[in-house]
């Protein structure tokens, strides 16, 4: 999470956006235009070259733009095109502010809107929510908005599919491609690995997704979908990093092990998973925290 920037507050201004982003990572200001990260290497062999296809197939299609941070229109397997469609960003990221730790909003009414990406980075909509589906910052920092249109009304006025959301664990080392609809920008790394208990100011995430130092995304990013290149699936959801150094504090946060031992990691950021936000989703794609396999925190 972070304040927002000073380069990030100028971008918006020039956007008409109206609101700086509010998180995501280190203090690099303005995005500059164009993709970053290491782009999948032209390879010699058969399996280089479809490394490199797989990366390249990872686009914005599906990915959202709010007014202060990134977000992607979700799906679970078994979500169905007559379902609402729901949007994946951080918790953070809610209109009503930060929730304190330990709470929740769960069902709450909302009329918020995002713009909706196609593969290129451009709008070619304005998506409504009707309600904050689920939102926390408590072991997680996720937000879900159910939205007024059906991914069949959304894939037949703007041919644009969800994003599917992995039941999987993610896997260390797994190529990644973090895809920020604010900013229209990917950051191409890997998964590097998982941090016990993240502590940032008042809050603490369990097992967070660390990324390999090539990931150096900024403020807006927080909200992106954490794409695995290789099956095109969500396996997290960008929402911090280390910016100065700084132990466990606002926008610093620190990597506590099973023992205590704390570890600062400047200019590192993280994501947070969302393999198990499928199992608090049933019929009708209706949050039900009370569903066997469920473990999101409850109101």
């Amino acid at each position: 999470m972070k304040k927002p920037l000073v380069g990030a507050l100028f971008a918006v201004l020039l956007l008409g956006a109206g609101i700086a982003p509010a998180t995501a990572a280190t203090s690099h200001g303005a995005a500059p235009a164009g993709t970053a990260g290491a782009s999948a290497p032209a390879g010699h062999t058969a399996v280089k070259a479809e490394k490199a296809i797989r990366a390249k197939a990872v686009d914005f299609a599906g990915t959202v733009a709010l007014s202060n941070c990134s977000g992607s229109v979700v799906r679970t397997p078994s979500s169905q095109p007559g379902d609402p469609a729901l949007v994946l960003s951080n918790g953070h990221c809610l209109e009503t502010g930060f929730p304190a730790p330990g709470a929740v909003v769960f069902n709450r009414s909302s009329s918020r809107s995002f713009t909706l990406l196609n593969a290129s980075g451009s709008g070619v909509g304005t998506l409504r929510a009707s309600k904050i589906a689920y939102g926390t910052m408590t072991d997680t920092d996720i937000s879900v908005y159910q939205l007024t249109s059906t991914y069949a009304q959304i894939e037949s006025r703007y041919g644009i599919k969800a994003l599917e959301l992995s039941t999987a664990h993610p896997v260390a080392g797994t190529a990644i491609t973090v895809a920020s609809g604010y900013w229209k920008r990917t950051y191409s790394c890997n998964v590097d690995g998982f941090v016990y208990r993240l502590k940032e100011g008042n809050w603490t995430w369990k097992d967070s997704v660390r990324y390999t130092s090539a990931c150096q995304t900024i403020g807006g990013t927080s909200g992106s979908p954490v794409i695995d290149n290789a099956t095109g699936k969500v396996v997290a959801v960008n929402n911090t990093g280390n910016e100065d150094g700084q132990r466990c504090t606002d926008n610093n946060p620190c990597e506590v092990d099973e023992n205590g031992q704390v570890t600062v990691r400047q200019g590192i950021n993280y994501a947070q998973e969302t393999y198990g936000i499928a199992a608090c989703i049933g019929t009708g794609n209706v949050f039900d925290l009370n569903r066997a396999g469920c473990v999101l925190p409850k109101p």
